[in-house]
């Protein structure tokens, strides 16, 4: 069985206190999960400890699903790892497991993880159609020695923070508002490769970002970010859209870093979304479009110089 191979290969010296989930994001909800986590297993003298996903269950569940990942599965295990938690699992979701009955599921994590408290959100459920709810494994807990502690969600303004509405704000080019949520800059990594190079013919050469299929990306618009160069950080203006001046049909993500002048092709970027500054235009003129521009570039310098 795969997820015994997988659960395996993590070594557990002692007990633990797990949550389980996707954790796409590692959002503000999240975040105030996992707190509890760790929070639980420093009172139990346990290592905290999140079982992940490397895939979301509904692709495998739904034929028609299409994954947009606000982090990729190396970002999200990083993040979590950064907030305290002592191990991460991530596990590969196929119909072996979505077959697999609550009791069975919870017992290898008992087995193979040590699994002594459970801490889960008011809906979260487990096993073969969910039959593992929260009664359910408070019921098992009592019998196989685990607790079982539910966080309720964490709510922005009434509303709860949960990674669709956030999806929802990135897609509408709300960075801004999806920060909040997130408790961070929204940021993407990829690949620089090679463009048109129009931008280089009009003095703005740009670093053209790859980025994979399965990743949610801003809506078409310009951005002030910072972006990442083998740990440094510069100012951007970033252009996301089809390029409709030049009556583009790829959309594309196009950094121009500030004050940089090095080869970046083949390397890896990542850009932190700080604020949009506004809707992706087509110019009656390639000197219109230069003279905006330049406005763009000297606002981002503005924006990002006031930020600490």
């Amino acid at each position: 069985m795969r997820i015994e191979q997988e659960l395996a290969q993590t070594h557990i010296d002692r007990d633990s206190v797990l949550t389980i989930g996707v954790f796409d994001g590692v959002h503000r909800g999240h975040q105030s999960l996992l707190a509890k986590v760790v929070a639980e297993a420093k009172t139990k003298g346990a290592a905290a400890g999140v079982l992940t996903f490397r895939n979301h269950p509904d692709s495998v569940l739904n034929p028609n699903f299409q994954p947009q990942y606000i982090t990729s599965i190396a970002e999200r295990i990083r993040l979590i790892k950064d907030l305290g938690i002592d191990f991460v699992v991530p596990v590969t979701f196929d119909m072996e497991i979505a077959g697999l009955r609550a009791r069975k599921f919870t017992e290898l994590l008992r087995s193979k993880l040590r699994m002594r408290g459970l801490v889960v959100g008011p809906d979260f459920a487990m096993g073969y159609k969910r039959e593992g709810n929260v009664d359910m494994l408070s019921d098992m807990g009592a019998e196989l020695g685990f607790s079982v502690s539910v966080v309720d969600l964490l709510s922005d303004g009434g509303d709860a923070v949960h990674s669709t509405s956030i999806r929802k704000a990135l897609v509408d080019g709300n960075v801004k508002d999806m920060a909040k949520k997130l408790g961070r800059n929204f940021s993407i990594s990829g690949t620089v490769v090679t463009g048109d190079k129009r931008g280089r013919t009009l003095g703005f050469p740009t670093a053209n970002i790859e980025v994979g299929l399965d990743m949610v990306v801003p809506g078409n618009g310009i951005y002030a970010t910072l972006a990442f160069v083998d740990g440094e950080r510069h100012m951007a203006a970033t252009s996301i859209g089809t390029r409709p001046t030049f009556d583009g049909k790829g959309r594309t993500i196009e950094a121009f870093l500030l004050e940089f002048d090095s080869n970046l092709y083949n390397r890896k970027l990542r850009l932190e979304f700080v604020q949009r500054l506004r809707d992706e235009l087509k110019f009656d003129s390639v000197d219109a479009l230069l003279e905006q521009m330049e406005l763009d570039v000297e606002q981002t310098r503005r924006l990002l110089a006031a930020k600490p």
